[in-house]
């Protein structure tokens, strides 16, 4: 498969994880399945935006970029097809970098939110009942949480969607890094205009 159409692959799988991720983010401003009375009942990490804005968001760059190299201007470098074609795929891994980058915030949000635990009513303070992950291994501990009803499970879940889904979109970009230098190096196979000198 040539460089551009392997790109192509890519961009239509990041579309998808990155609509989901952004739910996911979304989802977490209701703990529970259920509005809060306050903002301040919360947990921090949902307020840091890593699925909307890291694994969200950012990735919808790098994933239309990726899209549109399948059908990029080859001609577009001084009338050079192969120019064309190697300065769009270095574009391509400027736009992975950032993807990386984007999806690495939401990933390591996700890593401390579910190590931490969900922010809940317990002993009528609201506060952060779990230490180092230790509701992990013990559900009987999710009953220290008297509010919102079902938050550990909700949580926990959400997060580690995110957590999933932000690692694979930090492989994806980082397998663009690599397609994206071989393109740059040795051309896509798949220019053919300028004249049809080169293979389809």
């Amino acid at each position: 498969m040539c460089s551009g159409s392997f790109a192509k692959c890519l961009g239509i799988t990041l579309i998808p994880l990155a609509i989901l991720c952004t739910l996911a983010n979304i989802l977490l401003f209701f703990p529970g399945g259920k509005t809060v009375e306050n903002n301040n009942q919360i947990s921090e990490e949902v307020w840091y935006f890593g699925g909307i804005l890291g694994s969200g968001v950012l990735m919808i760059f790098p994933a239309l970029v990726f899209l549109g190299l399948k059908n990029n201007d080859c001609c577009g470098c001084c009338g050079n097809a192969e120019c064309g074609q190697r300065f769009a795929m270095f574009t391509s891994i400027i736009f992975a970098g950032i993807g990386v980058l984007g999806a690495g915030y939401s990933f390591i949000i996700s890593s401390v939110a579910i190590n931490r635990g969900p922010k809940c009513l317990h002993n009528g303070n609201w506060s952060y009942p779990f230490e180092n992950g230790n509701y992990l291994s013990n559900n009987t501990l999710w009953g220290d949480c008297e509010k919102p009803a079902d938050v550990v499970p909700w949580n926990l879940t959400l997060f580690s969607l995110l957590l999933i889904m932000s690692g694979v979109e930090i492989v994806l970009c980082a397998v663009q890094v690599v397609n994206g230098l071989i393109g740059t190096i040795c051309g896509d196979c798949s220019c053919g205009c300028c004249g049809g000198d080169g293979p389809v």
